[in-house]
């Protein structure tokens, strides 16, 4: 059987939500804060296949590291990429969680081509779902809104 054929999006559309996912990548780090993150991407294609991808990055002053094979990234950035593409994606969800004296979980929705937080009391029902560490448990937190990149409107 054959995979069922997505949408394909027009290169310029492709092109523009690359440039929203390196802004959002951009802006999303420096608003989580020095320390170590791991963001997490979970998308449902429009043929009901889910996708994910883990992205584990460490920021310091004035810097960041990807803590993850190029290929592993690529992964991150694509998934990311055609989230907020939106022509094969149904919905997606970005979560990012920081060890730091329990781990702190935010989380953004992708909606309208662009990241928005997700309320803490939704969030909580989604981190239920990622195995827990007893002695780290869950911080649930107000993910801040990111900045929009020149073009988008809200």
């Amino acid at each position: 059987m054959s995979e069922p054929n997505l949408p394909q999006p027009d290169n310029a559309a492709s092109a523009s939500a690359m440039g929203r996912a390196l802004h959002a990548l951009t802006t999303l780090l420096p608003t989580l804060g020095e320390g170590s993150h791991r963001l997490s991407i979970s998308a449902e294609r429009t043929d009901g296949i889910e996708l994910s991808a883990e992205l584990h990055v460490s920021v310091e002053p004035g810097a960041w590291r990807v803590d993850h094979s190029p290929e592993e990234y690529m992964r991150f950035f694509v998934l990311l990429t055609f989230s907020l593409e939106g022509t094969t994606v149904r919905e997606a969800a970005l979560i990012a969680m920081t060890a730091d004296a329990g781990t702190h979980v935010c989380g953004w929705d992708v909606e309208d081509g662009w990241l928005h937080p997700i309320a803490p009391a939704e969030l909580q029902k989604v981190a239920e779902s990622f195995p827990a560490d007893d002695a780290s448990p869950y911080v649930i937190g107000h993910a801040r809104a990111l900045p929009l990149p020149y073009g988008i409107k809200k």
